[in-house]
């Protein structure tokens, strides 16, 4: 049964945005990724919805889907706090920014998607040599978590007992950055959050995954805000709430349903699953910007 979204202009099976949704975000969700950044491409490629809309339409899938799966990290007791507020705080203000450069300077975002490219690229070719690293892959039996120190400059904390350490100030850069490409997207930032910190903080994804998903939320809140209300005033701007909740209904089993199954895969296979999505999202962006300089006319 095909349903047409007069915002967006999509016309599309009322099953196919749920059904997507529900795929992708169980197995992202294990990372920290509520899967927007998947979502956006199909979006785009498959949905033919090219306008800066889609961008706020991605982030109301975000509010609507990650409940469930950051719920489920909270009942555990598997929110690691300091991280989670750095990383909140350090993406706010880029949503906003990342909204302005979207609308007035991207409007067709093609070169600032092959940067993101560049950026996604690196982060799954370090993770793909981490995984390239002999070890061997356990499951998450007992979440065995203990801060030993957290301040304003640095967190210290043991992880089945190992001890763990990482600067505030660098992972707040890294979140306002990630804010800024949220913001101009609609992916959030878990994407690039959650393997950065894996790959080149050194955390381990299951204290990571929590926090990004986390961050990822609250910053989707301030980016469906601006995107609604349009300051700038450009046409095509405002989000499909209708097609961005659909989204978000399939998308809310499946983090909920990742989340819970997270701690039952050993975090190797967690990482495979991070790079595979990052490198094809990477892949995708440096391919569209190579099409386009070389091969239109």
């Amino acid at each position: 049964m095909n349903v047409y979204f007069p915002v967006s202009g999509v016309n599309v099976n009322v099953f196919v945005p749920p059904v997507i949704a529900f795929v992708i975000s169980f197995f992202t969700s294990m990372g920290g990724i509520s899967g927007a950044f998947l979502i956006l491409p199909f979006q785009v490629s498959f949905l033919n919805y090219n306008s800066p809309g889609v961008s706020g339409t991605n982030f109301i899938y975000n509010i609507v889907a990650i409940p469930g799966g950051v719920y489920r990290y909270f009942k555990e007791g598997r929110m690691f706090y300091p991280l989670a507020v750095v990383l909140t705080i350090g993406t706010l203000p880029g949503v906003f920014i990342g909204y302005y450069i979207r609308v007035k300077y991207l409007y067709n975002p093609v070169f600032f998607k092959a940067f993101v490219g560049v950026v996604l690229l690196y982060i799954g070719v370090r993770l793909l040599f981490d995984l390239a690293k002999p070890k061997r892959g356990e499951y998450l039996k007992d979440f065995k978590l203990k801060i030993l120190n957290s301040n304003i400059f640095e967190s210290h904390f043991e992880f089945q007992e190992k001890r763990y350490s990482f600067s505030n100030f660098w992972v707040f850069l890294l979140a306002f950055f990630v804010g800024i490409i949220g913001g101009a997207y609609g992916i959030g930032g878990g994407s690039i959050i959650a393997p950065f910190c894996v790959a080149v903080f050194k955390l381990p994804v299951y204290i990571v995954a929590g926090p990004a998903l986390l961050a990822t939320w609250i910053t989707s809140i301030l980016g469906v805000f601006y995107y609604a209300i349009n300051p700038l005033g450009t046409s095509g701007s405002e989000p499909d709430v209708l097609l961005g909740i659909l989204f978000g209904v399939g998308g809310i089993v499946g983090t909920y349903l990742g989340a819970r199954c997270q701690k039952y895969l050993p975090s190797t296979i967690i990482k495979i699953i991070l790079s595979v999505s990052i490198l094809f999202l990477a892949a995708k962006y440096i391919f569209d910007f190579v099409l386009k300089i070389f091969f239109t006319p």
